[in-house]
């Protein structure tokens, strides 16, 4: 069996709830932990290969506009963009994050005519260039390769899973995080047209992506953040009414092409987890310890219904110490137990890890994490 299809067996072993030769790995990485490795390891370093991991998510051209990033000024570092979605972003080489200074839509009623380039267009899957999602966070990029010629590297080796959003992820790109919450509640109507209008180009950009990619997708990762560290950015109901039947829509989009989904959602979004198992999500991550999550209590509670991926705590990596990291992979290897986990950090290995904590953490994971089990 060749690397790639053994790797995606075993991660469809263990997000089907099943306990498969090892405990598969996914990792996201922050860009100054990968130039950390490569002052290590070498101009050359790629970490999915270096740590052996089980899955690559590659992302295409999803701007709601199909164009280069207009630069409005730049002095060293710092540097102002303005992105295929109409935002305009503060990137400055001093801060770790983007500032997104303003958004496409001002007022509630240029919800109706904000204007969407074809979401099968070709170029979002076969022509390089700027897009907000790829190129703007913690370092900015330009005029990267194609989607396809970002994943074919890839595809003998790993289980490779594309990706896309459910319509709050996207929406708050175009209007802002604040306008998203206040108009919800202000304009129901306009607001919830947008979301349907929103949620079905998505729809029609994921089935173009997973035609794009047939033969080669493995998975797709849907991004979709709707809670915070204490909770729900909104009322749970207001998400299941508004927002639930794009999710399963496009879970069920993927699972008739035969790709495993796994959902994206920082913060504590516990109270919607009995919904997204019943609309046959296969595993949430990144499960942030940050917001009081804990992935062996939460398997007690949903073994055989909803996979998790995730929740090894990033700050004990950052901080190091051999004894704390063996004791968090170890601790947190007890939800593997009948499968249905899948190791990876709490959200993503940031600059302030060390190459060696993560590399350590990998290791005690691969010494323990054959099945059965040694914890």
């Amino acid at each position: 069996m060749s690397k790639a299809l053994a790797k995606i067996a075993r991660l469809r072993t263990a997000l089907r709830h099943e306990e498969p030769d090892r405990v598969p790995v996914g990792e996201a990485f922050w860009t100054g932990f990968l130039l950390r490795c490569k002052a290590k390891w070498g101009p050359g370093f790629d970490p999915y290969r270096h740590f052996d991991l089980d899955y690559v998510t590659v992302v295409p051209n999803m701007d709601p506009r199909i164009q280069p990033f207009e630069v409005i000024s730049q002095d060293g570092d710092d540097i102002v963009v303005k992105t295929g979605f109409g935002a305009t972003i503060r990137r400055s080489g001093r801060l770790p994050m983007p500032h997104f200074d303003s958004f496409s839509v001002q007022q509630p009623e240029g919800m109706a005519g904000f204007v969407f380039d074809d979401p099968a267009d070709p170029r979002r899957f076969f022509q390089g260039g700027d897009d907000q999602l790829n190129c703007v966070g913690d370092a900015l990029s330009r005029n990267i390769a194609s989607w396809q010629d970002r994943l074919t590297p890839y595809l003998d080796d790993f289980a490779v899973f594309g990706g896309t959003c459910e319509p709050y992820e996207y929406l708050w790109r175009i209007i802002g995080s604040e306008n998203a919450l206040v108009w919800m509640a202000s304009e129901p109507e306009m607001f919830d047209a947008f979301v349907n209008r929103v949620g079905e180009w998505l729809l029609a950009f994921t089935r173009a992506q997973i035609v794009a990619g047939t033969g080669r997708l493995s998975g797709m990762m849907i991004y979709g953040d709707v809670a915070y560290r204490r909770g729900m950015l909104f009322n749970p109901k207001r998400w299941r009414e508004m927002f639930k039947p794009h999710v399963k829509a496009l879970i069920d989009a993927c699972h008739e092409a035969g790709l495993m989904v796994i959902y994206h959602g920082c913060g504590n979004a516990s109270r919607i987890y009995d919904d997204l198992a019943e609309i046959g999500l296969d595993g949430y991550n990144p499960l942030e310890a940050k917001a009081d999550l804990d992935v062996v209590e939460l398997k007690k509670q949903y073994a055989g219904r909803l996979a998790f991926v995730g929740n090894v705590d990033v700050r004990i990596l950052e901080r190091g110490n051999p004894d704390e990291i063996r004791r968090e992979v170890l601790y947190k290897l007890q939800a593997a137990k009948g499968g249905g986990w899948v190791f990876q950090s709490d959200h993503s290995i940031s600059w302030d890890v060390a190459p060696e904590s993560y590399e350590l953490a990998t290791r005690i994971l691969r010494e323990n994490g054959e099945y059965p089990l040694k914890i």
